[in-house]
């Protein structure tokens, strides 16, 4: 493994790790917030990395449309955990087992993808989420097991 993917993997461990901090905020919507930012930021570093310039107005929506195409049910269960922080005692309980382990296989997932597509010499213009979808979902099957 070259110095460059080294880096670029302590960069997306690191910010899986924050982003499952963040999904233990306690209130829905914010947390998501806060985990989209935590998303941004890892590519703008992983960007560094691979000498991609990042542009947030660019890339927040191509971040989307990649977590948007994965599989409906995975989404609502995450933005289930989330809503479920303000129901008192058990639905606080659940979004915050839920939540968290949600977050951070996502965050693990779209970094892993996007150190793929930059390794091979893609760039934030030319990344196709359709075509990256099928190794998101195999790389957040694994981001959630490597947090449980």
């Amino acid at each position: 493994m070259s110095d460059k993917e080294v880096t670029a993997q302590e960069i997306v461990k690191k910010h899986s790790m924050y982003a499952a901090g963040a999904g233990l905020i306690p209130f829905p919507v914010v947390d998501f917030a806060a985990i989209t930012a935590l998303q941004l930021k890892m590519l703008r570093d992983l960007g560094k990395v691979y000498d991609q310039p990042f542009e947030k107005d660019k890339v927040k929506p191509i971040v989307g449309a990649l977590i948007g195409g994965y599989s409906s049910t995975k989404i609502g269960y995450g933005v289930g955990g989330s809503l479920m922080k303000s129901v008192p005692v058990l639905g606080q309980a659940f979004g915050l087992v839920s939540v968290p382990a949600f977050a951070a296989a996502l965050t693990w997932a779209v970094g892993k993808v996007f150190i793929m597509h930059f390794a091979s010499g893609g760039t934030f213009l030319d990344f196709n989420p359709d075509k990256m979808r099928e190794h998101f979902a195999k790389a957040a099957e694994e981001g959630r097991t490597a947090a449980a």
